[in-house]
């Protein structure tokens, strides 16, 4: 479980705050979806469940431990990070840029083959193809997988994707999106996963949590959201895509 009580973060000693008193509970198998508007606060987040900044105040837990306890190399080591920008190594082939973290841990190079053959075969990329090209030599949407697969190769239990798809074509982030369903359903893994779009939070999360300017709005389940928006933030923000959503099987009741 991830755990989250009165985080909030400033970065300018006060005066102005990214987030504000947030406190989440993220179960063990979940997809939590993080949706709201640029600047509420979503990759704010993401960010200090691993380190990669230090919360102005606040209690965060992985696995009941207090992360700021632990040693933040070590904690990354352990929770699969997806970044907007992919991020790939330029120089590494994608069978290397996989096995990253592994090597980091001090596998040995053929497991480290062998796992980075495992997740390509999993995100629907043939490693006799693919293991040995370049990371300009793929598509985006090529990358973005390798990017998944990155992620997952130290097998760690919590993965946290930061609109990983937003800057794909339409049809490539549906692709996406159903294939990230399918790989939570064969590897029970607990996500975070922030985006912009309700559409997509709709389809992939198992509860969605609604930030604005720093503060949750609401957390709860789609029907929930639909049937009961808390604010009228939350209104507003649901407002325009209901037809669209109404649309998708099993969304609403």
């Amino acid at each position: 479980m991830i755990r989250l009580r009165n985080v909030s973060k400033s970065f300018d000693n006060g005066e102005t705050f990214a987030l504000r008193d947030l406190s989440l509970d993220v179960a063990d198998g979940e997809t939590l979806v993080l949706l709201g508007t640029s600047g509420s606060g979503k990759s704010t987040t993401l960010k200090i469940i691993n380190r990669l900044i230090e919360p102005t105040k606040g209690l965060i837990e992985v696995d009941g431990k207090n992360v700021r306890q632990r040693n933040p190399v070590e904690l990354r080591r352990t929770i699969g990070y997806v970044f907007q920008g992919i991020g790939l190594f330029p120089h590494m082939t994608v069978e290397e840029n996989v096995g990253v973290v592994p090597r980091l841990m001090g596998w040995p190079e053929d497991q480290r083959t062998r796992r980075a053959g495992e997740l390509l075969e999993l995100i629907g990329l043939v490693p006799q193809k693919y293991a040995h090209r370049l990371p300009h030599e793929l598509s985006g949407g090529e990358q973005q997988r390798v990017g998944v697969a990155r992620a997952l190769a130290a097998d760690p239990n919590y993965l946290l994707m930061d609109e990983p798809f937003g800057a794909l074509d339409t049809i490539t982030r549906d692709n996406l999106q159903q294939e990230l369903l399918l790989i939570k359903a064969e590897l029970s893994k607990t996500i975070i996963f922030v985006t912009h779009d309700i559409l997509e939070a709709f389809n992939i999360g198992d509860r969605i949590a609604i930030l604005h300017e720093g503060r949750i709005e609401q957390v709860g389940f789609r029907e929930e959201i639909f049937g009961q928006p808390a604010t009228p933030f939350v209104r507003s923000l649901i407002a325009k895509p209901v037809q669209h959503l109404k649309m998708l099987k099993g969304i609403l009741p």
